[in-house]
């Protein structure tokens, strides 16, 4: 199963200080390496460690630590040495066992003191940017655990699914690139653990991620990266103009297209993506919304070339004349609840009003399988409700309210996480 966790905040109901002390805050700045947007989105809790100097320098000299670097880096010696033509051998010197993960956590929780810099990330990093919103209820060392163990099982998700060629959740979309049974790959495979345990590589936990993300390169499947920086590109002039809205001229904040991939690999937009462009158009022409939000990445069919939220902005801007400054890309969503999710995630990334509801405007049969589906369909697979919905305005409008815990990273999904 996906996902374990009981959902203890329920819509409505006022929280008390504590939990609001726990809230993601909207001036906090995600803190990322360069050019390393896959990285950050799958592995905030690594990245933080790498890139925050006191506290690299403290996991960078603990002796404990230090001790499970130099067995992970012995045991991946071992693997070239001894593993032959057998993928899954590589791969298990990197991925992280359960005694593993426990023996870290275990390790972080003696390091972490009150004001102490693990403190510090917790409180200064962790809370405020909402990426584990699903264990700010915990206490700052109980969050730092969950928040670790879920960085070393994404970690595991990716070298499984891109290096082993296990099944991803969604395997006519997301699987490997490669026959692992070729004696080719193997070599492909073997070459990456090389790399990943290089110099460079001294944190406890580097070479895993470095071959996972190496994994990630080798497939084409870069994706959660697509258009990034989106705030200083595709997105700059619609942000440009967020603080110069007057937001009580609108019923709605946003009006969100989730997409619908062609299935054919020559085609850049399906007829029914079309349709839904146009439909957003009609309610943006009515003064619905100040904005459109295009939502959907690189899906169908597999390995296609064609951004979903590209080419509906395309269509868009050229020919029904909707002006850029009034479209938001999202070009990372690859299922209709990540289409809401990450429609959210801008919402609140970008400074658009959170009470306000939005609006998605689709064709009539996913329209109602949204508001009849897939809330439960998204607690199940991502933990949490992403929206909550509002009222039905047509058979091809529906409100929704965005939700925080959108921002929880999903561990499990490494194209779009």
């Amino acid at each position: 199963m996906k996902h374990l966790f009981i959902l203890v905040i329920a819509w409505g109901i006022s929280l008390p200080s504590m939990a609001q002390e726990a809230s993601p805050n909207r001036q906090y700045q995600l803190i990322s390496t360069s050019p390393g947007f896959v990285q950050y989105k799958n592995y905030y809790l690594l990245t933080l460690f790498q890139q925050l100097p006191e506290l690299r320098k403290m996991l960078q000299n603990d002796p404990v630590l230090k001790e499970f670097f130099a067995h992970k880096m012995q045991l991946a010696t071992e693997a070239l040495k001894n593993c032959g033509f057998e993928v899954p051998c590589y791969s298990s010197a990197l991925k992280f066992n359960d005694e593993e993960i426990q023996a870290v956590s275990n390790r972080l929780t003696k390091l972490f003191i009150a004001g102490n810099e693990l403190d510090k990330l917790v409180k200064n990093h962790l809370i405020p940017s909402g990426c584990y919103g699903l264990y700010a209820h915990l206490s700052p060392k109980e969050m730092l655990i969950k928040a670790w163990e879920q960085d070393a099982k994404a970690i595991n998700y990716t070298i499984g699914v891109y290096m082993n060629g296990d099944q991803p959740n969604y395997p006519k979309i997301d699987s490997i690139s490669f026959n692992v049974k070729d004696r080719g790959y193997t070599e492909l495979v073997a070459t990456n653990l090389k790399l990943a345990t290089t110099s460079q590589h001294t944190l406890f936990f580097e070479p895993s991620m470095a071959f996972a993300m190496e994994a990630l390169e080798l497939n084409d499947r870069k994706d959660a990266g697509d258009y990034e920086p989106m705030a200083t590109t595709v997105n700059k002039a619609a942000i440009d103009r967020i603080n110069q809205i007057n937001w009580n001229n609108y019923p709605y904040s946003v009006i969100l297209i989730p997409g619908e991939g062609p299935e054919d690999k020559e085609t850049a937009l399906s007829a029914g993506g079309m349709l839904r462009c146009r439909l957003a158009a009609l309610q943006y022409t009515k003064g619905a919304a100040p904005f459109i939000v295009v939502s959907g990445g690189r899906v169908h069919p597999y390995k296609t070339k064609y951004s979903e939220a590209y080419e509906m902005k395309k269509f868009l801007i050229n020919t029904l004349q909707i002006p850029e400054e009034a479209i938001i890309m999202e070009p990372h969503a690859r299922h209709t609840t990540t289409n809401i999710r990450n429609c959210a995630r801008l919402i609140f990334r970008y400074g658009i009003p959170m009470d306000k509801p939005a609006i998605t405007s689709t064709l009539k049969s996913q329209s109602f399988y949204i508001s009849d589906a897939v809330p439960e369909r998204s607690k199940k697979e991502l933990g949490y409700y992403p929206y909550k919905n509002g009222k039905r305005l047509s058979d091809t409008e529906m409100e929704f309210y965005p939700n925080t815990l959108s921002l929880q990273i999903d561990y499990d999904e490494p194209l779009d996480p």
